[in-house]
């Protein structure tokens, strides 16, 4: 009598590959798109996180600070050091409400209004660098849209 021969089993996948893992791709992604803008945005004296608060006031201004936080995911906290650069760079201004004194409001100055004409530049040259075609690009951010979604809905 022969012994019942079993099918190898499958090889088990590796739940922790670090090739797996969302967080590394996002991780990596993230910093190497960053890393596109950087030379982009230094000669206009734009950090990237810089460039992502003028983006929100680019479509709105003025705004409270909060505002520009909720938009950006971001504390508050955190904005204050990226808009007092931005203020002392000329681009900017910052009020207290003059109702409230615990709001302050964000506004474009004329210099700030005017680096959105030589940042409409950016987008272009940010796509010729990736090398992609828009209609994936716009696939991809809506995707990772619906990813950020998926992640505040788990808090």
């Amino acid at each position: 009598m022969s012994p019942t021969r079993h099918p190898a089993p499958e090889e088990a996948v590796d739940l922790l590959a670090l090739d797996r893992q969302v967080c590394f791709a996002l991780a990596v992604a993230s910093r190497n798109v960053i890393g596109l803008y950087r030379p982009l945005l230094e000669p206009m004296g734009l950090t990237h996180p810089q460039y992502l608060v003028m983006l929100a006031l680019w479509e709105e201004s003025p705004l409270r600070v909060s505002e520009i936080a909720r938009r950006l995911s971001l504390e508050p906290a955190t904005l204050s050091p990226l808009l007092k650069r931005l203020e002392v760079a000329g681009f900017v201004d910052r009020r207290r409400d003059s109702g409230d004194e615990r709001v302050v409001t964000v506004a474009l100055t004329t210099a700030g209004r005017r680096l959105r004409r030589r940042a409409e530049q950016i987008p272009p040259a940010v796509i010729e660098r990736l090398g992609m075609d828009v209609a994936e690009l716009e696939e991809i951010r809506d995707r990772l849209g619906r990813l950020i979604d998926a992640t505040r809905s788990t808090r």
